[in-house]
């Protein structure tokens, strides 16, 4: 069978796909829990101490700065969940296939978004 005519990714191509995006689950994990360990621990930077008018100014500074963590977690907690989609995709064997043009998405793109259900062709014509 023609490269070009294959359906989809063999069993030993899965299994490269399942362990790259493991990989991804665990460290994005990490990085989650940094996230919440630094929402859960404000004071890190020990200005508890600081004279009241700068401490009004770090207050706003602190609550800037919780927003940006909160919107990270929950783009991290995103990026998780659809890692996790793509191995149920990847138990299915459907993992790797084009939901718009049914083909192939090439590796190189799952290697770089390994969550990816769209090949370039049809997420452009999205866009």
């Amino acid at each position: 069978m023609d490269a070009h005519e294959k359906t989809r990714y063999s069993d030993s191509e899965l299994q490269e796909f399942k362990e790259l995006i493991t990989g991804k689950i665990r460290s994005s994990r990490e990085e989650l829990a940094a996230l919440s360990q630094s929402l859960s621990n404000p004071n890190m930077n020990g200005t508890d101490d600081t004279s009241g008018a700068y401490k009004t100014l770090e207050d706003g500074s602190a609550t800037l700065e919780k927003e940006s963590i909160n919107q990270l977690a929950a783009r991290q907690r995103k990026f998780i969940d659809n890692l996790e989609n793509a191995l149920v995709r990847i138990e299915n064997k459907t993992y790797g296939i084009c939901r718009e043009t049914g083909k192939l998405i090439p590796k190189e793109r799952l290697r770089a978004v390994p969550h990816a259900t769209l090949s370039m062709e049809a997420k452009l014509k999205q866009s």
